[in-house]
């Protein structure tokens, strides 16, 4: 997760910011990415996608 630091600001802000943080649950990022996205699009449902077929391969260049 991203971090940014700003000096000088006054104590009763900061103990603010932290207290809002915590309440909202944005002071410790998700820890995997993966779960965190599921649970955000879960009730959204899944979707199948169709694969493309796969071609032919390709001749390997020739470096003579």
């Amino acid at each position: 997760m991203a971090s940014i630091t700003i000096r000088r600001l006054d104590e009763d802000l900061k103990t603010r910011i932290r207290m809002r943080a915590a309440v909202t649950g944005r002071r410790d990022g998700p820890r995997n990415l993966a779960k965190f996205t599921r649970e955000c699009f879960a009730s959204l449902g899944g979707v199948d996608l169709e694969l493309p077929a796969r071609g032919p391969m390709r001749e390997p260049p020739d470096y003579s």
